[in-house]
């Protein structure tokens, strides 16, 4: 089986873009803040809820958090009947 190591820029550059430390992302996402750091490098790899989270705060989609894409937009919120 491969393993990818996924290119986490976006994630950081968001990050610093909105003037976020490193701290801050990781008070909001209720981890530490040294568990961040290692997301935002590569060294481990984002839980599904973090990066929901992420994409949420930033007003983004998960695919644009993870570099498949370059559209910033999130996509619609399904409807419930």
């Amino acid at each position: 089986m491969r393993y990818e190591v996924l290119n986490f820029e976006n994630i950081r550059n968001l990050r610093i873009d909105n003037s976020y430390t490193q701290q801050q992302i990781a008070d909001y996402l209720n981890i530490k803040q040294n568990t961040y750091s290692q997301y935002e490098t590569g060294a481990l790899n984002y839980p599904v809820d973090i990066l929901m989270k992420l994409a949420d705060l930033y007003d983004v989609s998960v695919d644009y958090l993870l570099g498949r894409t370059d559209v910033k937009k999130p996509y619609p919120k399904p409807r419930h009947a």
